[in-house]
């Protein structure tokens, strides 16, 4: 049995998703109300879908916080509960060879540009954060404040490939330069690292000789539009529980792996 969740929405672009979720709690195959869209781009073309159905929106303009951060001379002001050590040894999306200054000011600008989200967040009552094409990553100071019990994940991603393959911004572009003969989507929640979160649905198709980026795209993107709200549905029904898995590899070493268990409905 499901309950009408509230869901909250970041996004940076057209906010194609963010439709596809919308439609859902308006038709009400989706158990859920969306009670904010925010967005890192004062520009974003999903802003205006979210106002056309009476959907409180905020932006954030990050690429303002972090151009006034880089011409600062001053010691860069991050939030009080800003705690740059324990950033560092959490986060999993740059190397150990990473420059080291570089690495402090990505996470001390990024927690600077989140304490602002999270400040306009505040101001509404959310059970599931949703990314629609949220071309930010996001830091341990922003998800450790959302996912406040680490065993109960509330941020879902979508991507345009099928992870752990081609991770970061082009999926649907690298999976076609690769070659690959199938392509598709995957909907994770967030996690440490960069589309590396524990997987909750994916979805598949086709690739021919003749298929280009932009019909991959299409595919891609259709298949998108009917995983998400299915995902997040699931979410609304209580029945997506995280759960460690340990292995063994072939060499007799044992590993642990995080996944996501889908519980059969309730009656």
């Amino acid at each position: 049995m499901s309950t009408k969740i509230r869901i909250g929405a970041l996004i940076s672009g057209s906010g194609t998703n963010l439709q596809a979720i919308i439609n859902g709690c308006e038709r009400g195959t989706l158990s859920g109300q969306m009670v904010f869209v925010g967005s890192d781009n004062p520009d974003a073309a999903g802003l205006e879908r979210a106002k056309r159905s009476g959907i409180p929106t905020f932006v954030v303009d990050y690429a303002s916080i972090i151009q006034k951060c880089s011409k600062s001379s001053q010691k860069l002001s991050a939030p009080p509960d800003f705690n740059l050590d324990e950033a560092i040894s959490k986060q999993d999306f740059f190397g150990s060879k990473a420059d080291a200054e570089k690495t402090k000011f990505f996470l001390t600008t990024r927690a600077i540009a989140e304490a602002q989200l999270l400040s306009r967040m505040k101001a509404f009552a959310y059970d599931l954060l949703v990314l629609a094409g949220f071309m930010r990553n996001l830091t341990p100071y922003f998800i450790d404040r959302v996912n406040t019990k680490r065993s109960e994940p509330r941020i879902m991603n979508i991507h345009p490939s099928l992870l752990p393959a081609f991770p970061g911004i082009d999926g649907y572009g690298e999976t076609f330069r690769y070659g690959c003969k199938v392509g598709g989507c995957t909907v994770h929640f967030i996690d440490y690292g960069e589309d590396t979160g524990p997987i909750i649905g994916q979805r598949a198709f086709q690739i021919s000789d003749t298929d280009t980026v932009d019909s991959i795209r299409e595919k891609g993107l259709k298949l998108e539009w009917q995983l998400y709200p299915e995902c997040i549905q699931l979410y609304a029904e209580g029945r997506l529980k995280t759960k460690k898995m340990t292995y063994t590899s072939g060499g007799g070493q044992k590993n642990e792996r995080t996944i996501v268990r889908i519980e059969p409905p309730t009656s």
